[in-house]
């Protein structure tokens, strides 16, 4: 089939609407994109079952062991979990660093886990530290994770609204965060 091409003219003069109806038009069918429909509703059915239902036990757990925890507790395998925490951290920058590096779009996932790893471990670092410790650990908090669990999480955040504000079908009248999925 003869398909009429448009010139870098008629592109050019072309409204931003008749730019994405055009592009609208040219994409390729949601049936060859996307997961079938009743695939995607059953995954997400499930997730924000299992999201729902996490909450809601958890509230009751956390006023339980706000009842029950001692004060102080030694741990079994406490040098494997710092380390394994660590080796994690160290990991997801690991990813990160090498995403980046590539230009990868994925790297929105590791930053921003990279930076909620960096948020728990201060929080552990400072309750778990001794008293003449915590200090050492609230500077290396103040100065170090915090910051730069920051710089990843909002760098993430950026990268996936620029993500939404480029995509050709984006409405402008639509603020990114609350562009919904397109399925």
């Amino acid at each position: 089939m003869a398909v009429p091409e448009l010139s870098d003219e008629e592109i050019a003069a072309m409204s931003d609407d008749e730019r994405r109806e055009l592009i609208g038009r040219l994409r390729l069918p949601p049936e060859r994109v996307l997961p079938r429909p009743e695939v995607v509703r059953v995954h997400r059915r499930v997730r924000l079952a299992l999201m729902v239902g996490g909450c809601l036990g958890l509230i009751p757990w956390i006023v339980y062991l706000g009842f029950s925890l001692p004060a102080e507790y030694h741990a079994r395998n406490w040098p494997l979990a710092w380390i394994g925490f660590d080796t994690a951290l160290v990991l997801m920058m690991a990813t990160t660093a090498y995403l980046g590096w590539h230009r990868r779009v994925v790297v929105l996932l590791p930053a921003f886990g990279t930076g909620i790893l960096l948020l728990v471990d201060a929080w552990f670092d400072i309750v778990t530290a001794d008293a003449r410790d915590v200090w050492v650990s609230a500077g290396t908090a103040i100065l170090g994770e915090i910051p730069l669990a920051l710089l990843q999480i909002t760098g993430a955040i950026l990268l996936l609204r620029f993500l939404i504000l480029a995509h050709p079908l984006h409405d402008p009248a639509v603020t990114p965060f609350r562009t919904r999925l397109p399925f």
